[in-house]
């Protein structure tokens, strides 16, 4: 045991993993993620149907296999992979296996063709798709001493920091490339590092099909001074103490992802955001015709409320904001599945 896990002291790698995933941890809690903060899966079923129409196009771009597999990463309870299933058109939904990985155990009452794994399955033919997912792989952070050198940030379960020793080896590696940080004492980064290989590990199960990330998230040349790292409790950002009590996480460093070694090997990965990919995936905000009150009531209001919750879902500022990273996997690139979104954002 070296010096810095003495104490109770560690980094923040080590603790948000014990706080998170250990015994008695945050994500082992009956009432999951959905009991303390709204994903998109959340927000509207909306989303769940979008990713329905992106399944289906993924199909049309594997010539209709015999059976179509749908893999949701970090699924909580299993809220989007259920409602994935439901929303497929009849024809598709028939030749679908939905899959659910998640640490915590399988919940009570969930739809019977969904199988409950640890991790994704080999041999995917289809979507894999991780909302939220990538935020949550726990990360060392870094912060910048007096003399401008960045040393790893230690930690207790009470949430106290002190500076530990000098980022090295592969890590110092990666801020150099991902994240440099400037002499300026205090400022902050997220080694994102164990992110990039969780993805790359996912997207290696990928046989055939499309790979998806979507998270909170930010690139090179806008990356937060301090950091993101913070912590959710009860529907609120609290400040993020690893002792089990509260969500943490920070944004993702997608444009990393996207760059490691084996994603490098597989052509046409891109990002988009949120707003972009949904609208592509014909989910718009716009308000029914006010003529449609007077003709149909009933149907006025259905389409009122879907349009505030396709709002919220494309949102400048938020939800919308969130970034889209997809991997296709012997299949055509991404454009070919996403008509009509702006060339800008292809990585």
């Amino acid at each position: 045991m070296t010096d810095e896990n003495t104490g109770g002291w560690r980094g923040w790698r080590a603790a948000t993993e014990a706080a998170l995933y250990g015994p008695g941890g945050f994500y082992r809690r009956p009432e999951g993620p959905a009991g303390h903060f709204r994903t998109s899966v959340h927000a509207s079923p909306l989303f769940a149907g979008a990713v329905a129409r992106l399944l289906c196009r993924v199909d049309e771009a594997l010539g209709r296999p015999g059976t179509l597999d749908f893999v949701d990463m970090g699924a909580g309870r299993g809220e989007l992979v259920a409602g994935v299933l439901a929303a497929l058109p009849a024809d598709v939904a028939a030749r679908a296996r939905g899959y659910a990985v998640e640490l915590a155990g399988r919940p009570a009452g969930l739809d019977d063709r969904i199988t409950w794994l640890s991790e994704p399955p080999e041999g995917i033919h289809g979507l894999l798709f991780a909302n939220e997912w990538l935020d949550n792989v726990p990360v060392d952070v870094a912060e910048v001493d007096a003399e401008g050198v960045p040393r790893l940030v230690l930690v207790r379960e009470d949430g106290r920091e002190r500076l530990g020793e000098p980022v090295s080896g592969a890590e110092a590696g990666w801020l150099a490339r991902w994240w440099p940080l400037p002499p300026e004492e205090g400022l902050r980064a997220e080694i994102g590092l164990p992110r990039d290989a969780a993805w790359a590990s996912a997207v290696a199960r990928v046989e055939r099909g499309l790979a998806v990330a979507v998270d909170y998230a930010h690139t090179a040349g806008a990356r937060p001074p301090f950091g993101t790292l913070t912590g959710f409790r009860e529907g609120r950002e609290t400040a993020p103490v690893p002792d089990g009590s509260c969500d943490i996480t920070a944004h993702v460093a997608l444009d990393a992802c996207a760059g490691h070694p084996t994603a490098r090997t597989l052509p046409g990965a891109r990002l988009l955001t949120q707003r972009d990919a949904l609208r592509a995936l014909g989910l718009e905000g716009a308000r029914p015709p006010l003529a449609l009150a007077s003709s149909n009531p009933t149907e006025y209001v259905r389409a009122l409320a879907g349009a505030g919750e396709a709002a919220e879902l494309t949102a400048p500022g938020g939800l919308g904001d969130f970034g889209w990273l997809l991997q296709p996997v012997g299949i055509p690139d991404v454009p070919d599945l996403f008509v009509d979104v702006p060339d800008h954002e292809e990585q």
